[in-house]
């Protein structure tokens, strides 16, 4: 089963930028598809984005525009560029791998997670 790492989260004011990065272990790691989530407190865990091993994305209408996810497959990594940060975006991101199963959240791997908290 794969590892994963987040790091990069931390307090910014709305309007600024993160970059978070996922540090996977293994061998395989392009043979996943990588996603971050969020978890906001008192709400559900919540789908962001995610990209195929090929390079295909796919966002939540709430980030489209404003996020980038990508993936390094030679450095083991997947990235989420976050820009125009808003007091909403405050929440846990979690990195998740998965094999292409029909439920990433319930098949997927899953990091520690890393905060970001967004001030007004």
């Amino acid at each position: 089963q794969v590892q994963l790492v987040e790091s990069g989260g931390g307090l910014v004011q709305a309007g600024d930028s993160l970059r978070l990065s996922c540090a996977a272990s293994g061998r395989t790691f392009s043979s996943y598809v990588m996603g971050w989530y969020r978890q906001a407190p008192g709400k559900e865990r919540e789908f962001v984005a995610a990209i195929s091993g090929s390079g295909r994305t796919y966002y939540s209408d709430s980030v489209k525009g404003r996020f980038t996810i990508s993936r390094d497959n030679a450095k083991n990594t997947a990235y989420l560029q976050m820009n125009n940060l808003k007091t909403e975006d405050t929440a846990i991101y979690y990195c998740n791998a998965d094999r292409g199963t029909i439920d990433p959240a319930v098949f997927g791997s899953w990091g520690q997670g890393t905060q970001v908290t967004v001030s007004s």
